[in-house]
C-alpha cells in the first residue's frame, strides 16, 4: 500500500481538484439527463386522436411498406407501438360494431351494436345502427341527419373522458360516414359531424348535439371545399410500375363507376359525378379521406383542441378506404393508390398536430372496424377455397323443414346477416317450445352445404368454454336484438357480387387489423402476443389515466405503457 507521506502536498491538491471537479461534472450531466419535458412530467395528454382506417387489413402495412412514406405509416410503426397480432373477437365484423369495439372495449353482446342494420322484433322492422326518428339533421334537411349514439349501451372513452374533466374536455367524431362519427364519440359528445353527399356536399350532424352548427362550421361549408374536388382527376400517385404489388388495373375482379364499361384509372370526377350521386363519388376516392383529415384540421383550430390544460379527443374514420376496398377489392391498383394517399394524409396531419399541440403533447392510437376479404373469384379462379352463398335459399329451405315438421304457418319473420329470426307469435299460438325449434332449426342449417357451424340462442344466451368460432359468435350475440340461429359460412364463402369484396365473417382475414399507438405516454416497440379489439380502449385509458368505458371486457396491452 503506498504511503501518503511519499507524495508531494501539491500533488494531492491537484487529485482532489481533479475529482471534485468530475463529480460536479458527472452531477451535472444526470442533472440534464434526468430533467424531465413538461410532455413528460404530465399527468395526461392534451389532445387524443383516434384514427380508424375503414376496412384495413393488418397486412397492407406490410405489403405496402417500400411506397410508403417516412412520415406517415412508417413513423407510427418505426416511433410507435405495433400491436402486430390483434384480431376482433366476436361476429359480424362490420362498420358499426367495429367502431363501436374500439371505443367501447366491448363487443356487441355488452354494447348493443351488433351490426350495420339488423331486424327489431318489437317494431317488425329493419333499423340502422345511428338512426335516429326522433332527431333532426343540422346543416341538412335530408334523412342523412337523423342520427344519434341512442343504440349505444355502452360508455366509450369519449363518455369516460367527459366524465373525468366534469364535462371540461371536448370530445368531437368526424367521418365521411354517419356511423364512423357518432359511435366512437359516444352518447355524451359535444359534436359528431358526418359527410352529406347527394347534391349537398356538406358536414352535418343532428339535434343529439346541438340546434345550429357553430360559425366555423357554416363558413367551412359555404368555402364550397368539395366542389374543388370533383374537378381532380384520380390517377396514380406513383410511376404505375410502383404498383406491383397489385393486380393488372384491367381485370374482372373489379366493378366499374357507373357510366364506365372499364375499371381502368384515371377517373375524372366532373366526368363521373352525374351517374354516381354527385358529391357521394368523393366518398369512394382518396378525396374522402383527404376531405376528412381537412376537415380535422379545422376542428383542432377553430375548437381549440390541446389547448388548456383539459385533455380533449378528436376520433376520425377514414372511410374512402372501405368504399374502394368494396368496390374495387383488396388486390386492386385503386386500393393501393388509396392507402398511399391515406398514407400521406396521415403524414401530414402529424406534422400539423407537431405544430399546433406539440410533439409529445398528444396521443395517436389506429386501428381498423374490420379488415377484408379476398374476393372469391379471383381466389376460385387461382383455385383457392371460395365461393358465393344465397341467403333466400336457406331461408326457404328452413321454411319447408319447419312446415313439414310442425305444420303450415310463415316460420320466419326475418333473415339478415345469417341471424335467422324465428316467428315467435306463432310459436306460442301453437303452444309449441321456443328452445325446441330453435335447436331443430340449428340441427338443420349445420347440415346445409357451406355452413360451417349453426347456433341457436339458447345455447349462445350462455356462457361457457367453447370453439373459438363459437366464442365469437356468442360475444357478439345480443339477447334482444339477435336472431333465434346464427349461422358461420365456410372459410372464403361470402353474400356478395362477383365483382369487389365484403367483409362480417369471424374468419381472420376479416379480424386482423393493425393497431398502433404514438405519441405521449408510448414507448417505441412491438408486439406478436394475441391481443383482441377489447384491448384498445383499456391501453389508451391505461395511458391517458382514464376510468375505463363501463362495459370494457379488455386489459391494456402491458408491453406498450411506460
Amino acid at each position: 500500500m503506498t504511503s501518503t507521506k511519499n507524495i508531494p502536498f501539491w500533488h494531492l491538491l491537484f487529485c482532489l481538484f481533479v475529482l471534485s471537479s468530475s463529480c460536479s461534472t458527472a452531477q451535472n450531466n444526470a442533472k440534464v439527463k434526468t430533467t424531465p419535458t413538461p410532455a413528460e412530467t404530465a399527468h395526461q395528454p392534451k389532445l387524443i386522436v383516434g384514427i380508424t382506417v375503414d376496412q384495413m387489413r393488418y397486412d397492407y402495412i406490410e405489403k405496402f411498406w417500400e411506397d410508403l412514406s417516412e412520415d406517415g405509416f412508417k413513423k407510427l410503426v418505426n416511433e410507435g407501438f405495433f400491436a402486430r397480432n390483434l384480431h376482433y373477437n366476436y361476429m359480424p365484423t362490420f362498420t358499426g360494431p367495429g367502431h363501436a369495439a374500439i371505443y367501447t372495449g366491448t363487443t356487441p353482446a355488452f354494447n348493443g351494436i351488433i351490426a350495420n342494420d339488423w331486424y327489431e322484433r318489437s317494431s317488425n322492422k329493419m333499423v340502422y345502427c345511428s338512426s335516429d326518428s326522433t332527431v333532426s339533421g343540422v346543416g341538412t334537411n335530408s334523412a342523412a341527419g337523423k342520427m344519434s349514439p341512442h343504440y349505444l349501451t355502452s360508455t366509450t372513452l369519449g363518455d369516460e373522458l367527459k366524465l373525468f374533466s366534469n364535462q371540461r374536455s371536448k370530445v368531437i367524431g368526424i367521418a365521411m360516414k354517419d356511423r364512423g362519427a357518432i359511435l366512437p364519440a359516444g352518447r355524451t359528445a359535444d359534436a359528431a359531424y358526418w359527410f352529406v353527399g347527394g347534391n349537398e356536399g356538406v358536414w352535418a350532424t343532428s339535434t343529439w348535439y346541438m340546434d345550429s352548427l357553430p360559425n366555423w362550421v357554416v363558413d367551412y361549408n359555404a368555402k364550397r371545399v368539395p366542389e374543388t374536388v370533383m374537378s381532380k382527376s384520380w390517377d396514380f400517385l406513383l410511376p404505375t410500375e410502383k404498383y406491383d404489388e397489385s393486380m393488372e388495373d384491367n381485370n374482372a375482379f373489379e366493378l366499374p363507376f357507373k357510366g364506365l364499361t372499364r375499371p381502368v384509372m384515371p377517373y375524372s370526377m366532373s366526368e363521373l359525378r352525374a351517374q354516381n350521386s354527385n358529391y357521394d363519388l368523393i366518398k369512394a376516392t382518396p378525396f374522402g379521406n383527404s376531405l376528412t383529415a381537412e376537415f380535422g384540421k379545422q376542428v383542432i383550430e377553430k375548437e381549440q383542441l390541446g389547448k388548456d390544460e383539459h385533455t380533449d379527443m378528436l376520433c376520425m374514420s377514414f372511410s374512402s378506404t372501405d368504399y374502394v376496398g368494396h368496390q374495387f377489392g383488396i388486390h386492386s391498383k385503386e386500393l393501393q393508390d388509396c392507402y398511399l394517399r391515406l398514407d400521406r394524409d396521415i403524414a401530414d396531419f402529424i406534422k400539423y398536430l407537431d405544430a399546433t399541440v406539440g410533439k409529445g403533447n398528444y396521443l395517436i392510437f389506429l386501428s381498423a372496424d374490420h379488415a377484408g376479404a379476398p374476393t372469391p373469384s379471383y381466389v376460385m379462379e387461382n383455385k383457392g377455397a371460395a365461393g358465393y352463398w344465397k341467403s333466400d335459399r336457406l331461408e326457404e329451405k328452413v321454411q319447408n323443414f319447419l312446415t313439414e315438421k310442425y305444420g303450415e304457418g310463415s316460420w320466419i319473420v326475418n333473415e339478415t346477416n345469417q341471424n335467422i329470426f324465428l316467428n315467435r307469435t306463432l310459436i306460442r299460438e301453437k303452444k309449441l317450445s321456443l328452445k325446441s325449434i330453435q335447436m331443430d332449426v340449428s340441427d338443420f342449417v349445420a347440415d346445409q352445404e357451406n355452413i360451417l357451424m349453426a347456433f341457436n340462442a339458447a345455447d349462445l344466451s350462455r356462457i361457457g368454454d367453447k370453439s373459438p368460432m363459437a366464442v365469437r359468435a356468442q360475444l357478439g350475440f345480443h339477447q334482444r336484438h339477435s336472431g333465434d340461429v346464427i349461422y358461420i359460412l365456410d372459410s372464403g364463402y361470402m353474400e356478395y357480387g362477383m365483382q369487389g369484396t365484403t367483409h362480417g365473417s369471424p374468419f381472420t382475414y376479416d379480424t386482423h387489423v393493425p393497431a398502433l399507438f404514438y405519441g405521449f405516454g408510448v414507448k417505441q416497440g412491438e408486439t406478436f402476443q394475441p391481443q383482441t379489439i377489447c384491448d384498445i380502449a383499456p391501453t389508451v385509458a391505461a395511458i391517458c389515466k382514464l376510468p375505463l368505458p363501463s362495459s370494457a371486457i379488455g386489459s391494456p396491452i402491458n408491453t406498450l405503457v411506460k
